[in-house]
């Protein structure tokens, strides 16, 4: 009996292992090859390495405009590193704004291997304070948090946590249980998944200017799931919808998108004869 016992304990702390790899495996998809710079794509830029609340080295590009208004806080989605979106930070260079984008833990030249829900909180909480330290540490600086994909869920926190002028959620979900019930429909999810990025929460909580888009096309994160996310949104909010598949920049695929984006950053951080800005 007791050997049947420690079977039993072994065979379900190895399924436990197993579970929480596979989660990891599928929310997380970093690379640490950094093979390109903001410069290929003529842009002046600055390597920032920056420290976290529980002492993790970051990594970042702070790639700033001669006319700036304000600076766009980037959170990209859960594959690769900041190397490929380049092309990204020159477009949104063209909205006369600062960009700072980084990596998370475990991406690119950034520290740390193990990247959670919450580390990803403190990673942008930190790169936060690099955009505030720019505007001398004032308490509200002018800047707008972007998440695209996972990046969104980490945009929505940054947003109830620190003060923003408003936020834009590119290919967003409503949580990440919902999002496993549409990619393993097979699965226990809702017993299984640890990081929940319950972006719907979060939005519901914030009332600064909000655009949202997605692509009825994404066949990823489908756009029920944004729409529940949109819906889910507290007051004053935009929706966009794009076409093409699941990614980051949609007004490649969606003409409509740069102008309602433009017109979103012109209201979120209106030009202004303040140098700071």
């Amino acid at each position: 009996m007791k050997q049947l016992i420690l079977h039993v304990v072994f065979w379900l702390a190895a399924l436990w292992l197993f579970l929480r790899w596979f989660e990891w495996k599928s929310l997380y998809v970093p690379s640490r090859v950094v093979d390109q710079t903001p410069a290929d794509a003529g842009l002046a830029y600055e390597d920032v390495e920056f420290f976290t609340e529980d002492g993790v080295r970051l990594h970042g590009w702070w790639i700033p405009h001669p006319e700036a208004r304000g600076t766009i806080l980037y959170f990209h989605g859960n594959g690769m590193n900041i190397a490929t979106r380049i092309g990204l930070c020159k477009d949104l260079h063209r909205l006369d704004v600062n960009i700072f984008i980084f990596d998370y833990r475990g991406y690119g030249r950034s520290g740390g291997w193990i990247t959670t829900e919450q580390g990803t909180y403190r990673d942008a909480r930190a790169a936060y304070e690099v955009v505030r330290a720019r505007y001398g540490d004032q308490e509200n600086p002018p800047v707008v948090a972007y998440g695209s994909s996972l990046g969104a869920a980490i945009a929505s926190q940054l947003a109830l946590d620190q003060p923003v002028r408003a936020a834009v959620f590119e290919a967003g979900f409503n949580n990440t249980i919902d999002v496993g019930k549409w990619l393993y429909p097979w699965l226990p999810v809702r017993w299984i998944v640890k990081f929940r990025y319950e972006t719907d929460r979060r939005v519901a909580q914030l009332h600064i200017p909000k655009l949202f888009a997605h692509s009825r096309e994404d066949t990823l994160i489908p756009i029920e799931l944004g729409q529940k996310l949109f819906a889910a949104a507290a007051e004053p909010k935009q929706f966009v919808e794009l076409t093409g598949p699941h990614g980051e920049s949609g007004w490649n695929e969606t003409p409509a998108f740069w102008p309602a984006l433009s017109d979103f950053i012109d209201r979120a951080l209106p030009r202004s004869t303040d140098p700071l800005q």
